[in-house]
């Protein structure tokens, strides 16, 4: 994320409440052609279908705009209400849903995830359990410093399809060895977050998806979201086709079973009031939440950040490009794309398209 200067910490946790500012400088008619020049080129270098943008300023919308088609076999162009999978933009979303669990009283960080007295207890997997696998703690997940299960070609999550949730965790740590103790390495996990998802759902007593709707995202004002469905026959009521770079397929992946770490649907405008909505959680919890670890300084719980600090996480699935974005100068935005190239980086030209799009607005001092 580019940097910069206003410390966050100035506006941040009433960022989206009434007492700050609308802003009413918006794009003249001139700064909304540049932007739509930076995105039309983006677009064909990369050969994305379709795409939808939001931007927020002190908790106000300032700016949202869609581009080329959702569907191009019929001809639907893309609008700002489309639904878009997000992929691991659910994270945040997961991480968010936990914090509250916590300022509850019904969780702590350094809680036991597996075993007897854990959070799950025994209930996956076979005791005793391969070495690590009782010494993970809830912060384990969030971070990403569990000791394995890596997003690489061993992934948990792209493996055995036809298993539940129940029966892919209880085959990861029957048969799948940590590398690590807990806390020491860095290694971006899926599964870790999918069971991040269970822990939700053993505490609440509720599933995954009814929870966050009921307790995280009403109180942000979205209604629409919802976990995906797999083939394109599933697809939601206005939600966008994706196109699979060569060589991948959109709709040959278990998209339902990654509801907590890749599964959620949205539109850009409804990803932007969560993220101006943090204030759902108290200051502390979000200081906390958002704080890197000494395994990797640049990922907190479920975020991404700097020592700007912004905040942000991207995605990337097969057929989707996402990215959603806070700043420490008071902008929210989210970009969400139906493509993406097999090769390259997609994601990381996103981030630096809608760095480049709010920037035409020389008022805004993104």
């Amino acid at each position: 994320m580019r940097n910069t200067r206003r410390s966050f910490l100035q506006t941040s946790l009433a960022f989206g409440a009434a007492t700050l500012h609308a802003a009413d400088d918006g794009p003249t008619r001139e700064e909304l052609a540049a932007m739509d020049d930076v995105v039309l080129a983006f677009m064909a270098a990369h050969q994305v279908p379709g795409m939808s943008v939001a931007v927020a300023r002190a908790g106000v919308s300032v700016h949202q705009k869609a581009y080329g088609m959702a569907d191009l076999g019929s001809g639907e162009k893309v609008t700002p209400g489309h639904l878009f999978r997000i992929a691991s933009v659910s994270k945040p979303i997961t991480s968010v849903a936990i914090f509250q669990l916590i300022e509850q009283g019904k969780l702590k960080l350094d809680d036991p995830v597996f075993g007897p007295g854990a959070i799950l207890g025994t209930d996956f997997g076979r005791p005793p359990y391969k070495p690590h696998v009782a010494d993970i703690r809830l912060k384990h997940l969030l971070t990403h410093t569990a000791g394995g299960w890596q997003n690489d070609g061993s992934d948990p999550m792209f493996r055995n399809t036809a298993m539940n949730h129940r029966e892919l965790i209880a085959w990861a740590i029957d048969d799948v060895p940590l590398s690590n103790a807990p806390g020491e390495h860095y290694a971006y996990s899926n599964f870790g977050y999918c069971v991040v998802g269970r822990i939700i759902e053993n505490v609440t007593g509720k599933p995954y998806e009814q929870h966050v709707r009921e307790a995280v995202l009403a109180r942000c004002g979205v209604s629409d979201m919802r976990i995906s469905g797999n083939t394109r026959a599933e697809r939601a009521r206005g939600e966008v086709v994706y196109y699979a770079s060569e060589g991948e397929d959109a709709y040959d992946m278990n998209v339902r079973r990654m509801d907590s770490h890749g599964g959620w649907l949205a539109t850009a405008p409804d990803l932007v009031r969560f993220a101006t909505h943090l204030d759902i959680l108290r200051p502390k919890s979000v200081a906390e939440m958002t704080t890197g670890t000494t395994a990797n300084p640049n990922y907190a719980c479920g975020w991404a950040v700097n020592n700007v600090p912004n905040w942000w996480h991207a995605g990337s699935l097969p057929g989707t490009t996402s990215i959603m974005v806070r700043t420490a100068s008071g902008f929210c935005w989210a970009a969400l794309l139906n493509a993406r190239e097999s090769h390259g980086n997609t994601g990381g030209a996103l981030d630096d398209l809608m760095w480049q799009m709010v920037r035409k607005v020389k008022s805004w001092k993104a």
